[in-house]
């Protein structure tokens, strides 16, 4: 059971509900659960995804440990996180643009 971490932006308050009512809000969308099963964690994205369609301008991203994976760290996004996710040699990287 990995660390969960949920970090969302412009998300509605029933999302943010939902996330505080199953993880803990570390700081303004940002969820933390230390020990998180598979099967929780699922239910959670499934809710996510779900849900999804009724936000407007938000993202949400999702991170846990995932030792089967090279990098040894999983993550999935609903919209447009404010940087690009890449995948380089089976490792995810956060690309920012240059200013």
């Amino acid at each position: 059971m990995p660390m969960t971490m949920v970090v969302t932006r412009n998300v509605s308050d029933r999302t943010r509900g939902f996330l505080a009512s199953s993880m803990l809000e570390l700081a303004a969308g940002v969820y933390s659960a230390p020990r998180l099963s598979v099967a929780v964690r699922e239910r959670i994205w499934a809710v996510l995804k779900d849900w999804w369609p009724y936000e407007q301008d938000a993202s949400i991203i999702m991170v846990w440990a995932e030792t089967s994976i090279p990098g040894g760290q999983a993550v999935q996004t609903l919209g447009t996180p404010p940087i690009d996710l890449v995948e380089i040699d089976g490792i995810i990287l956060a690309k920012r643009p240059v200013d």
